[in-house]
């Protein structure tokens, strides 16, 4: 018996692996996942928002250490960790992204020990299952959002949450699961409340136990660097960083657009949260879910000391992430998707418990139609081109966070037309600290002998901001290649002449435009030369490339 589970768990997370890390470079970098890794790329806190400026343009040149501490809008682990996975796997997508990939894969096994400690092994294994193939786990894992790596750490402290409960020496082992998870999301925090009021209702005397204090101290030393950051930003400029002002309803001058903080009404919040988790679920994993709750609650009623001590962490753990969720965050997807592996602990729950009350081919023909579903679905939302079906029975609209729309594509041209060379010509930057970058990435290239090259990259301003950072921005600010908007090529026209480019040394240019779009008459002169049609995965125009000398 406990070879067959072995060989069930080894095959479960091969499935994992292959809908995590599978075509994992497929997928534009439409969404947040942008905004960390080209800030990974060099570990610097700059990404060109002009309405989320950061302490690095703030102070230069004169940039104080510890900026380095972390970032002024997220914690600092995850850009590390991305940071070191691209100096691996290189700067691209599968750069960026495996690491997701992995901590995802990791978490199918936590929902496993998490469901064997509170239920069964039989539970164990369902909840690994549904973990591995559910669309909402698997989209988080393909993608390079801070998510993923929170729900790995929430999932670690749970296991040593419920392991301290018979060896109170996991209680450290908690708190350190607790710092590192805070150390790449705030929203880490919301398991405090959760642990301590499973100890409130059960295990009262653990709040005298040293090791628990040992633990929360544990958790603040991993989750210094973050403190002290602040602690310095309040000193320098009245105001903590851009997670926390908001939190303590600070208003910031530097940040008076608050992008990701608009989360609407309360009444907003509970109404859009059905259509919100109907766009990160799949409909049959809603159902499920729904059907268990019921089940659970009835058997409640029933039995209420015995029944609600088996669910209680699961319980008290979902109620405080739906406190956090509307009265904190918003119904964005990536929260929503905090509650899958819990949701999935409760599915198998119920699974369990009923296993035996039915036919055992009933059971196994309905699980095995069940984890083929969510396999499809997943597949067909996360790894084909283009999903195939009617939303929400067989498409989802959480596959918009990373559509096919052709900048993967664009990306690709540029890194093969560079490939090999180094610009002749680069403009001054802004500030000092893109100059450093700029001048290590000639150097770097002058050291390799790589072949100079006097080209200009133009961009039409239709370009979505997030996958344009990527496949553009960043070869600008970490290769030091001149790549402007066209409002800035006109600019420089009106202020220096028509022929500044020419008397500047420019040979070789580039203009890239949506397919399909109204050209604008002022850029003619970019619109000659040999043109390059940029294809999506569709097979559809999605840009063309204007390339003269």
């Amino acid at each position: 018996m406990e070879k067959k589970i072995k060989y069930l768990l080894i095959a479960i997370l091969i499935v994992a692996a292959f809908l995590r890390i599978g075509w994992l470079s497929q997928g534009d970098t439409l969404n947040d996942e942008v905004f960390y890794a080209f800030r990974a790329v060099g570990l610097v806190d700059f990404d060109e928002a002009q309405v989320q400026t950061t302490p690095l343009e703030w102070f230069d040149p004169n940039i104080p250490s510890w900026t380095k501490l972390s970032f002024h809008d997220a914690p600092p682990l995850v850009f590390w960790i991305q940071h070191f996975s691209m100096k691996i796997f290189g700067e691209s997508n599968f750069g960026f992204r495996i690491s997701s990939a992995l901590f995802g894969i990791a978490s199918v096994y936590l929902v496993y020990l998490i469901g064997l400690m509170l239920f069964s092994k039989r539970a164990g294994l369902l909840a690994a299952a549904v973990s591995a193939v559910t669309i909402s786990s698997v989209y988080i894992s393909r993608v390079g959002m801070l998510e993923s790596y929170l729900i790995f750490f929430m999932l670690l402290a749970v296991y040593f949450f419920i392991r301290s409960l018979k060896e109170d020496k996991y209680l450290i082992w908690t708190g350190a699961a607790i710092g590192l998870g805070l150390l790449a999301k705030y929203n880490m925090f919301i398991m405090v409340p959760a642990f301590f009021t499973y100890l409130a209702f059960y295990k009262r005397g653990y709040f005298l136990n040293k090791k628990l204090w040992l633990g929360a101290l544990l958790a603040l030393v991993i989750f210094s660097p973050v403190i002290i950051y602040n602690i310095q930003l309040y000193r320098t400029v009245g105001h903590f960083d851009f997670q926390i002002s908001s939190i303590v309803g600070q208003n910031p001058p530097e940040w008076q657009n608050m992008p990701g903080k608009q989360i609407g009404t309360l009444w907003e919040r509970v109404f859009n949260l059905i259509p919100r988790a109907i766009a990160s679920f799949s409909w049959i994993f809603l159902a499920l879910f729904a059907l268990s709750k019921i089940s659970i609650l009835i058997s409640v009623v029933k039995n209420f000391k015995e029944i609600f001590k088996k669910y209680a962490l699961l319980f008290f753990i979902i109620f405080w992430l739906f406190i956090l969720l509307i009265f904190f965050i918003g119904t964005f997807y990536r929260f929503l998707i905090m509650f899958s592996p819990f949701m999935a602990l409760a599915i198998a729950a119920v699974l369990d418990s009923v296993g035996d009350k039915v036919p055992k081919k009933i059971g196994y023909a309905f699980l095995a139609v069940f984890l083929a579903f969510e396999m499809f679905y997943s597949i067909n939302n996360q790894i084909l081109y283009y999903p195939i079906g009617p939303t929400p029975w067989v498409a989802n609209d959480i596959r918009n966070e990373n559509y096919n729309l052709g900048y993967n594509q664009l990306g690709d041209y540029f890194n093969n037309e560079l490939k090999g060379k180094v610009p002749a010509l680069s403009f001054d930057m802004k500030y000092k600290f893109l100059n450093d970058l700029r001048d290590k990435a000639l150097a770097d290239g002058e050291n390799k002998g790589s072949e100079l090259y006097p080209a200009l990259i133009v961009f039409s301003d239709n370009l979505q901001r997030g996958a344009r950072l990527w496949a553009l921005d960043r070869l600008h600010i970490y290769h030091a290649w001149p790549i402007i908007s066209t409002e800035t090529y006109k600019q420089y026209l009106k202020e220096s002449g028509a022929d500044f480019y020419n008397k500047a040394g420019f040979k070789n240019f580039y203009f890239i435009t949506k397919a399909g779009a109204v050209p604008d008459a002022e850029l003619s002169d970019l619109m000659k030369g040999k043109t390059e049609t940029i294809y999506n995965l569709g097979g559809e125009q999605a840009f063309l490339i204007y390339k003269f000398q």
